[in-house]
């Protein structure tokens, strides 16, 4: 397989490497990624996440494995234990139908590699094209809230919310990103606010609870936030607390936008109501884990509840912005997502 070199993912020597999400930004810590079983560690434990790249890294691992004389059965089994190790996230579901194609095919141990090095590929052109459409409705001198991570540590490419803002701020529209810290593990102050850090995009990280007061006060002039499964109906489910920022943009007036790719676009679920939400360990509430240690502030046992995501209805959102183009309000509810999208 050819070498790849992205953010969070590499491919040398066809070997394949993971950068460790949970130790930024204190650390950069790459892991070589040899077995479903690792694989599926990362990915619960988030080491490995965001919608796009969590398929991505599956289907370059069983395409690392059928090059490596891994027998049909086996990658069978294989796909079968990736499908089931995050449940909310349908781009995984997506990439994973396709190399499932690729093994029903009489020389799949080469055509897994070209097709998982195909949705690489992919990936990256939706992403430029997400940024290209969504910076359209950037206006100069804007003041941005962004939930999450959704640039190159969540994709192969620019990313997808955080690519608009990248394209945005080359274009001289961007006065300021507002970082919320985001839940679980503080996503957005690890992870986001180090990616703009990075790219020279001028940021201040709030906590959560803060969004309402900056919109009350004027100083938010759009939302733009991810999506880890976009609904036939419109609805869409996020990483938690997406849902908040979607009823707080509403009530002030701010316009609320939602990037992701047509991979992560799931016709055959009706609505929100219809998409499995992930349930998270409960001491990533009852204190802080990373790089630089542990640390608990709750009583061990407090009772928690700690889903990973939830469903923001498609009546809060302003425009859905996929690689396709911008999608409006009148189009969802003409059925637009009520069929498959193409790119």
């Amino acid at each position: 397989m050819q070498n790849i070199n992205a953010t969070s993912l590499r491919v040398l020597d066809n070997r394949l490497w993971i950068l460790d999400q949970q130790a930024l930004p204190q650390q950069k810590n790459w892991y070589r990624v040899t077995t479903v079983h690792e694989l599926i560690d990362h990915v619960r434990t988030l080491r490995v996440r965001g919608a796009p790249l969590i398929g991505l890294t599956a289907s370059l691992l069983l395409g690392l494995l059928a090059e490596q004389g891994m027998s049909r059965t086996e990658l069978l089994s294989a796909l079968a234990q990736l499908l089931a190790a995050r449940p909310t996230a349908v781009n995984l579901m997506n990439n994973l139908a396709r190399m499932g194609e690729a093994l029903a095919t009489a020389d799949y141990s080469d055509a897994m590699g070209r097709e998982a090095l195909r949705l690489v590929e992919e990936d990256r052109a939706l992403c430029e094209a997400i940024a290209g459409h969504g910076a359209t409705l950037v206006s100069p001198g804007s003041r941005l809230l962004t939930h999450c991570n959704t640039g190159g540590l969540a994709t192969a490419g620019i990313g997808t919310a955080l690519g608009v803002i990248r394209r945005a701020h080359r274009q001289g529209k961007v006065k300021q990103v507002w970082v919320g810290e985001t839940r679980p593990l503080l996503q957005g102050g690890r992870l986001t606010a180090w990616e703009l850090g990075e790219l020279s995009i001028p940021y201040t990280l709030i906590c959560d609870s803060m969004a309402a007061g900056l919109m009350a006060r004027g100083e938010v002039d759009a939302v733009w936030a991810g999506a880890d499964r976009i609904a036939a109906n419109g609805d869409v489910a996020n990483k938690i607390g997406t849902y908040g920022l979607a009823v707080l943009a509403h009530y002030h007036g701010v316009p609320f936008y939602v990037a992701a790719p047509h991979t992560t676009h799931d016709a055959a679920c009706a609505d929100g109501d219809r998409i499995p939400i992930e349930q998270r360990d409960a001491g990533e509430v009852t204190g802080v884990s990373g790089g630089f240690g542990s640390c608990r502030w709750a009583p061990e046992d407090a009772e928690v509840y700690n889903p990973a995501f939830d469903v923001t209805p498609a009546s809060l959102i302003s425009a859905w912005v996929l690689d396709s183009g911008v999608i409006t309000t009148g189009q969802v509810a003409a059925g637009v997502f009520r069929r498959p999208l193409v790119s």
